[in-house]
């Protein structure tokens, strides 16, 4: 009984050449859509648009921007909860669009390690 390889399988070293190609090129690809990915700023609002927050692709905070409505003195929680609320939903932004599009990349494959799949 002869055992049979799955198709494109056991075509010796060309096969592996063109594996290995397709690797390269699938790392310069992570690596480009990383860069563009850290330099991309995200955007949320909390509080109504009493506070808005930006961050980075690399999650650091670029801008905070607090109406002066949204200071109350007897209620400084509550504008830390507002600056919180904004500040995690930009982040998740920034998460959300970098694993999109890293998948879109590397075809829905999940590769431990791989820059942007945090």
């Amino acid at each position: 009984m002869k055992a049979r390889l799955p198709q494109g399988m056991g075509k010796g070293p060309g096969n592996m050449q063109d594996m290995l190609r397709q690797a390269q090129k699938m790392q310069a690809d992570v690596a480009a859509k990383q860069a563009e990915l850290e330099e991309r700023e995200y955007t949320a609002t909390a509080g109504g648009g009493m506070v808005t927050a930006v961050v980075d692709g690399k999650h650091l905070v670029k801008s905070l921007t607090i109406d002066p409505e949204a200071v109350d003195p007897d209620d400084v929680e509550m504008l830390a909860d507002l600056i919180t609320a904004a500040v995690n939903e930009a982040v998740r932004k920034a998460t959300d669009t970098a694993d999109e599009e890293m998948s879109a990349i590397t075809a829905g494959m999940n590769i431990p390690g791989m820059p942007g799949l945090f």
